[in-house]
């Protein structure tokens, strides 16, 4: 019954997964983009867009000097800087009426009043901390994973996570929404520390950070007898960078808070 359900729901995905494609090929919208945030993610998106036939009206790094009424001309705002910078940036869009895509980690104890700000000046949000297709199926098989294991308690799980030496938070946001689809659906773990450890409630994540790695993600579920391991490997930025553009054109005219579970329907 368990591998007939689990069968259901990936069927389920795959057609979700065949009416997203025929929107990618079939509904081309041509924007006008404000990139804030010109590192490496910034420029992959750049280049994606532009060979996509989009417009870049704008793009700021952290440290420049702006003014929001340059976002006028903007259909929609993607953000990848800091973590000192996201915030106000995301203020600046939402004041601007200009709907903004992030993928910004290591800010998120303001995460809850920038979902205030967007709801009070019903503006546009949408946030993911990770663009990817492939990660956020996999974040879905994580959640369902963690579920078929809450009953079997002979299996302890562990993460690590891999990353280049420039990447400025540990763990990952995406380590930590892995960690938090865990801690939901398996009852015996209620929190995550970023080392390993041998606390029964406690769930460890390992971060490593090796030059040139876009990122790896690695659960592992030991018990005495085996080990049951799930893994995700992104092997260039393109991928987070088309995710970001399609949820940058699924957000033009859109208010409210959002996220890849909305853009995919997972």
């Amino acid at each position: 019954m368990l591998v007939y359900n689990f069968l259901n729901k990936f069927v389920a995905l795959e057609t979700r997964n065949l009416e997203l494609v025929t929107f990618i090929e079939h509904k081309v919208i041509i924007m006008k983009i404000a990139i804030l945030g010109y590192g490496k993610m910034g420029k992959v998106i750049e280049g994606l867009a532009l060979a996509a036939g989009h417009e870049i009206v704008l793009k700021v790094n952290t440290a420049d000097q702006w003014e929001t009424a340059q976002l006028a001309v903007a259909d929609v705002a993607i953000e990848f800087s800091r973590p000192e910078a996201v915030f106000q940036n995301l203020l600046r869009c939402f004041e601007a009426g200009v709907p903004v895509v992030s993928g910004t980690t290591g800010w998120l104890d303001q995460f809850d009043e920038a979902k205030r700000q967007c709801q009070e000046k019903k503006a546009g949000f949408f946030y993911a901390s990770n663009f990817s297709i492939g990660v956020n199926l996999f974040f879905a098989v994580n959640r369902y994973l963690a579920q078929l294991m809450n009953p079997q308690t002979q299996y302890n799980p562990s993460m690590t996570e891999i990353h280049h030496t420039q990447k400025l938070d540990a763990p990952s946001g995406t380590a930590i929404t892995l960690a938090q689809g865990i801690l939901a659906n398996l009852d015996r773990k209620t929190n995550w520390i970023n080392q390993a450890t041998d606390q029964n409630d406690t769930l460890g994540i390992v971060s490593e950070r090796i030059d040139q790695v876009p990122g790896t993600h690695h659960i592992i579920y030991q018990s005495p007898e085996d080990r049951l391991e799930l893994k995700h490997t992104a092997h260039t930025r393109e991928g987070f960078a088309k995710g970001a553009l399609l949820a940058a054109e699924w957000m033009i005219d859109k208010q409210g808070y959002y996220d890849m579970k909305d853009l995919l329907g997972l």
